[in-house]
């Protein structure tokens, strides 16, 4: 299998890639996976062509290739102005509209403070549901305090859990019992109405 990490960390060395690399240690824990990562930051340029003339440059064209080709995506944005980066959006706008259609993703964010970390639900989440992907139920915020702080290891390990089930075909966190049975809805609602 192989799992791709798209990084849009703008510094080096840059926390948001940290993160990224951190998920998917945590996900390679849990599932055999090839990790790739796709640095949005040395892409900038081609992405910003490809946006004003419709083609990717050779190297977008490959970063492309590489992140529809996953078999799970670790996405991982610096928060600006209380959103994904501008990078971060255009590289996903010019990925072709279905190519993320089922892929597991898991969603992260970096950014100076705790206030932010709803860009994962108001943001990110949003995303890559109108992107058809399957985004697991764990996000992952990183504010400065989290770095070697009590819980950001737990919801790494959470969140990396859940997209390795995903990525084995697993319902992530759930096991079926044998004693679990389908009942038609028209059945359901039959033994609800009275008698007679």
């Amino acid at each position: 299998m192989k799992l791709v990490v798209v990084s849009a960390g703008l510094s080096v060395p840059s926390s948001t890639r940290l993160l990224g690399d951190r998920l998917a240690a945590a996900a390679v824990r849990e599932t055999e996976a090839d990790v790739e990562v796709v640095e949005l930051r040395d892409l900038a340029v081609e992405i910003a062509h490809n946006l004003t003339n419709g083609f990717p440059g050779r190297k977008l064209a490959a970063a492309i290739g590489t992140v529809t080709s996953a078999d799970g995506l670790i996405v991982v944005t610096p928060v600006f102005s209380a959103s994904y980066s501008g990078l971060f959006k255009s590289f996903f706008d010019v990925i072709d509209k279905d190519a993320l259609t089922g892929m597991p993703v898991l969603i992260a964010a970096t950014g100076g403070t705790a206030r932010h970390s709803l860009v994962l639900e108001h943001a990110l989440r949003p995303l890559f549901s109108h992107l058809r992907a399957v985004v697991v139920p764990t996000g992952v915020y990183a504010a400065s305090e989290d770095w070697g702080a009590e819980g950001l290891d737990g919801r790494i390990e959470r969140a990396a859990g859940e997209l390795a089930g995903l990525m084995a075909g697993l319902s992530a966190g759930r096991t079926v019992k044998d004693d679990l049975a389908v009942v038609p809805f028209e059945e359901q609602l039959a033994a609800l109405r009275p008698a007679g």
